[in-house]
């Protein structure tokens, strides 16, 4: 079945992948500005900067220039950061550990604090409990992410004191021995427990922030799969039966509930990796959001393109993820294959 599945979905995520590659080259090519110019600087001659653009191959035909580039792709070659002179591969490996523990810490809260919302809602149909979980969630859909970090750094920060503006540990602690890359996971495994607490603090805000914007999402994907089980035949012999309201609830209708849901969640994590970009810019948070507005700022095309390419990679490959895992959960899927 897994095979199967691998063979269906293989063929479209290498589409997707072209379109991207084609997507961020073009757009290279339409912003203004001169790379080879920005490699040289503004006092190199004519001379030298027709070098430059020779060495990179600017000089050549376009197709040429995506061809050398797909190449480049297919190495998991993204080119030279004109900014900081490294392999964008290199810049990328090191800032996505940061970027991917904010992700996933901003998803568990969505879930923890998202889907009892939902279940709330759908089981308290039209109650005071049902309206606030509902005003709740087109609230996380509407707030921009960018006024709600800064408004919770003003609080937060400016007038409480109770959490730090932005970065990810201390700086006076250190950052703790590389592992896994998590700060969380590597000060728990070093027993450095002075790092934990402050790399908890740091995250407390920026995931705040960009969970709030995917709470709502989960909580009402979790209330309409939940107001479609409670009306499903096996609740109401459940009920026959005799079993609890919330027996029959968190341990019947719930897991069934999850099921669609699974789709809902595994793409919010592509999102939450595009989203970090505007949340760690606000918050300085050390990651691939932040390292690319400043690719941005300094019109460093390799590095944007790069990101580009590298998010929307495992924005596919996590649907294809769920795909599979939606198989395993829902046999109807098998039977239908």
């Amino acid at each position: 079945m897994f095979f199967q599945i691998l063979c269906k979905r293989l063929p479209w995520l290498i589409v997707v992948m072209l379109g991207v590659s084609i997507i961020t080259f073009s757009v290279s090519h339409l912003i203004p500005g001169d790379p080879a110019r920005l490699i040289a600087g503004d006092r190199a001659t004519d001379e030298i900067v027709a070098g430059i653009r020779h060495k990179l191959g600017l000089d050549l035909p376009l197709y040429e220039q995506y061809w050398l580039y797909l190449k480049g792709l297919l190495h998991a070659d993204l080119g030279t950061s004109i900014r900081t002179g490294r392999p964008v591969v290199e810049d990328l490996l090191t800032f996505f550990p940061a970027t991917l523990e904010l992700a996933v810490v901003a998803l568990l809260l969505s879930m923890l604090v998202g889907i009892p919302l939902g279940v709330l809602s759908a089981v308290y149909k039209n109650s005071w409990i049902d309206q606030l979980a509902r005003t709740l969630a087109v609230t996380g859909i509407s707030m921009p992410a960018f006024w709600l970090g800064l408004g919770l750094l003003i609080i937060f920060y400016g007038h409480l004191s109770w959490f730090p503006s932005g970065g990810r540990v201390d700086s006076l602690l250190g950052d703790p021995p590389t592992i896994t890359g998590f700060f969380l996971i590597d000060s728990l495994i070093a027993g450095d427990w002075d790092v934990f607490f402050s790399a908890v603090e740091h995250l407390v805000l920026p995931a705040f922030t960009l969970s709030f914007v995917h709470l709502g999402v989960v909580a009402r994907q979790i209330r309409s799969s939940m107001l479609e089980q409670l009306s499903e035949d096996y609740v109401r012999t459940a009920r026959a039966y005799g079993l609890g309201r919330w027996k029959i609830i968190l341990g019947h209708a719930l897991p069934n509930a999850l099921i669609p849901s699974v789709t809902v969640l595994g793409l919010a994590m592509g999102d939450l990796l595009y989203g970090a970009v505007l949340t760690e810019t606000v918050f300085g948070w050390p990651g691939m959001g932040l390292y690319v507005v400043e690719s941005i700022q300094a019109l460093d095309f390799p590095a944007v393109m790069g990101f580009a390419v590298l998010v929307s990679f495992v924005y596919v490959l996590l649907n294809m993820l769920v795909d599979l895992l939606y198989s395993v959960l829902d046999p109807r899927i098998k039977d239908a294959g």
